[in-house]
């Protein structure tokens, strides 16, 4: 790993306190898990929010508003009553992601709430925060349940099936929500994974920055560039390595 020079750190850290502030959630689909106070709706939607998270971010927000409505905006309840298997197949959701997509994802979770009640107890239960990649171990295990729940099909619609390769940016973005608890745009609801462990949400944009900062050189924006980058990143906050996921994605736009 290359060192971090200290003018990098201090633009990282100044970037990082400029955007993760209370202003950013209401232009972030990360507004829509904060909008419950029920550990299981607030985890479910930060995960329907996260999937559909890619493209726009206002047609991310609009459509992530759209699922919550199609739910009467009691995901739980929805999940559980099997709400989702009225829905027609071909009812577009987000952009290539459909109704179809949806209802193997969420049969999926619905075996998971009904054994282990909530995504947190699941995900301790397994003891992914005994793994290296707790994201990616975990991934793998709603991903064989959702599997099961489909007959043995899998759709890489909804969660990543390629997890030797994948960035897993969507659900990486997930978890920084529900396990962060720096009390600002983070919710810190989850107990089973510690947030040294998180990974770096890794998309186009906090690639392309990473690189220019020389914190990674990698051309490709897959999971061995995720543990670059993040491993680069717990050198400066061991502690919480995803505080940098603010600068990364801040740096170069503006207030």
């Amino acid at each position: 790993m290359n060192e971090i020079s200290a003018d990098i750190r201090e633009l990282l850290d100044s970037e990082a306190k400029r955007i993760n502030r209370p202003e950013f959630i209401a232009n972030d689909p990360v507004q829509f898990p904060r909008q419950f106070e029920d550990l299981r709706d607030i985890e479910i939607t930060a995960f329907l929010s996260a999937i559909i998270a890619w493209g726009n971010r206002k047609m991310i927000c609009r459509d992530a508003d759209k699922l919550l409505s199609l739910m009467d905006r009691q995901p739980y309840a929805y999940l559980m009553d099997k709400g989702y298997e009225e829905l027609p197949d071909e009812l577009n959701i987000h952009r290539t992601f459909f109704a179809k997509n949806l209802k193997h994802l969420l049969r999926g979770l619905r075996e998971i709430y009904q054994k282990y009640g909530s995504l947190d107890a699941f995900s301790g239960q397994i003891r992914a925060s005994g793994e290296e990649a707790p994201a990616w171990y975990l991934i793998d295990a709603v991903n064989r349940i959702t599997a099961d729940a489909n007959g043995g099909e899998r759709d890489s619609r909804g969660l990543p099936q390629n997890l030797k390769t994948t960035a897993l940016k969507r659900v990486n973005m997930a978890l920084r929500w529900l396990v962060r608890d720096d009390g600002i745009v983070d919710m810190g609801v989850w107990h089973s994974i510690p947030q040294s462990k998180l990974y770096i949400p890794l998309d186009v944009h906090v690639g392309n920055t990473a690189r220019d900062l020389g914190l990674v050189t990698r051309k490709a924006n897959d999971r061995k560039t995720v543990e670059e980058l993040t491993a680069q990143c717990r050198l400066m906050r061991p502690e919480d390595p995803c505080i940098y996921d603010y600068a990364l994605f801040g740096i170069g736009i503006g207030e």
